[in-house]
């Protein structure tokens, strides 16, 4: 079962409990924001799928839909209860994946979710055994790492932090070109620099500073048992 990171945006609280039970049964992790003005605190998160409904307090989800976009190509799944046909455009115009319109059976989110999920990011990375290394306890199931020589302490890692960690790991020693890594983390239509996984490996360093992560210069990295 894949472990997805989900954002719900929605302002309907009832509405948004149900969704959020629905998505949670797929087995995926499930974040809820009530307005606009909190999802947008919170588009560097880089969660795996935005579900965002376009009428909000705050920050409407074109407001939203913008900030996402400009900081990564995460998919969206627009949700509206408005002129169906102008969000639908408009959606679609500022970078939406797919678009539904209110009401509609949580099903059919579930379905619409999967697809877009399976297209994006295909085969998992996360195919990975609990391990202890480098006095890091690494559950890829859960997604915690705990950090074994400093008191048991949780290291909060973002979505890409976590899934470039679960890539590295799972054959140690194996070097994984940047490119590589763009493709099986990054959305596979992402068409930024490969130095976003530069970024990325140099937050994972500064959080786990005893993992030991090579750097294979003008290739990629490789992680190395201590």
């Amino acid at each position: 079962m894949e472990q997805y990171q989900i954002y719900l945006v929605e302002d309907e609280e009832n509405l948004a409990e149900v969704l959020k039970t629905y998505l949670q049964k797929e087995g995926w992790q499930v974040t809820v924001f009530t307005n606009g003005h909190d999802a947008m605190q919170a588009v560097n998160d880089e969660p795996h799928l935005w579900v965002l409904d376009i009428m909000l307090p705050g920050r409407d989800g074109y407001q939203v839909l913008k900030a996402i976009k400009q900081r990564a190509d995460t998919p969206v799944i627009f949700i509206s209860a408005r002129d169906q046909d102008l969000d639908r455009v408009l959606g679609l115009e500022m970078g939406s994946d797919d678009y539904l319109a209110k009401p509609f059976l949580p099903q059919e989110l579930i379905i619409r979710a999967k697809k877009l999920l399976n297209r994006v990011y295909g085969t998992s990375v996360l195919e990975v055994n609990n391990m202890l290394l480098s006095g890091y306890n690494i559950d890829p199931v859960s997604r915690v790492i705990v950090d074994k020589e400093n008191e048991d302490e949780v290291i909060e890692m973002t979505t890409k932090e976590m899934d470039v960690t679960l890539l590295l790991i799972s054959e140690i020693g194996k070097a994984f070109s940047r490119e590589f890594i763009l493709k099986k983390v990054w959305d596979r239509k992402y068409i930024g620099s490969a130095r976003a996984v530069d970024d990325v490996v140099r937050r994972v360093r500064k959080k786990m500073p005893r993992l030991h992560v090579e750097t294979l210069y003008g290739y990629g990295y490789r992680v190395l048992r201590s």
